[in-house]
């Protein structure tokens, strides 16, 4: 089970693994890392239903032409994607084919090893605050969970010991500024936020400018996503991180996209479309409570070389949890999939 302390690098002025304090809210480990690998199990229950819907119509037989099509049927019902699915498909068929691939435990184990070595990727899986301050921007489609993320993360920030800058960069929509407002309150963080329709580029300025008076180490930094308006946005985005590079060099230092996972591909050409405006560095699948298009998370690691970084399966704050992807894929392919 991955935990908190794993997904940081640089821990600085908070770093309570480097002090042996590890604070309790941080680390899902015992029996709570058990409860929540079982509720994450749970979330990818519909994504298992609609791959065994598929596979085990018939008894797994390697040497059955059919076999390979429910297998390749189930992957792309479990939205894993096209492309995805035709690699693992044809990594299994060599092995099959080599005499390794026999049993439907075979099948699970293959599964489960291939789709790990799809989904890793050059980029780092951690989330670097080894600089003296550390913006990190958050981007993506209205109604993915960018303000609750970011207010979950305020709070494991906050529980380290970080002293930790929110900004509502988001600056149409007064209900995103309302509702981070209250998640800095609750996490003891600074925050951030300007007029209605103000310039959301003046409120990273003005978050960084905050956050260096007041001696923070972390800046978390809200956008818009009206994708209608795509060009604009887009263009948005991009002045923002201008200004926090002019402001701060180097800045954002992390940029973090959240994509519903109740969208499937919808969340794919999401990611693709700011991913080509912003140089994005890991990925926030929210929403995988229940969806049967959990297999998102192989295909954006596999086809946009994106690491998924945090994972939510629900609204309280230790529902959002740092993603593992040997818990992922237990859960998606047990040995028990065509029990």
């Amino acid at each position: 089970m991955r935990s908190w302390d794993d997904l940081f690098t640089g821990l600085g002025h908070g770093d309570d693994a480097a002090s042996g304090t590890t604070a309790t809210a941080a680390r899902p480990d015992g029996a709570e890392g058990g409860r929540w690998f079982s509720r994450f199990r749970d979330s990818l229950a519909r994504s298992r239903r609609a791959m065994t819907a598929q596979i085990a119509v018939g008894a797994f037989d390697p040497a059955d032409h059919a076999t390979w099509e429910r297998i390749e049927e189930g992957l792309i019902a479990a939205d894993v994607g096209v492309t995805s699915t035709v690699a693992i498909v044809e990594r299994l068929e060599a092995e099959a084919a080599a005499g390794s691939l026999s049993t439907s435990a075979d099948l699970a184990s293959a599964l489960r090893r291939i789709a790990a070595e799809l989904m890793a990727t050059e980029r780092s899986d951690r989330i670097d605050l080894s600089n003296e301050l550390t913006v990190v921007m958050m981007v993506g489609v209205n109604g993915t969970g960018k303000t609750t993320t970011i207010g979950k993360v305020a709070s494991r920030l906050s529980a380290h010991g970080h002293k930790v800058v929110v900004a509502a960069g988001d600056t149409f929509r007064a209900a995103a500024a309302e509702q981070l407002e209250v998640w800095a309150e609750r996490s003891g963080s600074l925050f951030v936020r300007t007029k209605d329709n103000g310039d959301p580029a003046a409120v990273a300025w003005d978050a960084i400018e905050r956050a260096k008076a007041e001696g923070a180490d972390v800046v978390l930094l809200d956008t818009a996503g009206r994708l209608h308006t795509k060009t604009n946005l887009m263009a948005e985005l991009e002045k923002v991180r201008r200004v926090l590079d002019q402001r701060l060099p180097g800045a954002p230092h992390e940029t973090l996209i959240s994509i519903d996972a109740t969208t499937g591909q919808n969340g794919m050409r999401q990611a693709k479309e700011f991913a080509a405006a912003v140089d994005v560095d890991g990925v926030v699948l929210t929403k995988l409570d229940g969806t049967a298009k959990g297999g998102i998370a192989v295909a954006i690691a596999h086809e946009l070389g994106i690491p998924i970084k945090l994972v939510g399966i629900g609204e309280g704050v230790d529902d959002l949890q740092p993603f593992d992807a040997d818990d992922f894929l237990a859960a998606l392919f047990p040995d028990d999939l065509l029990a």
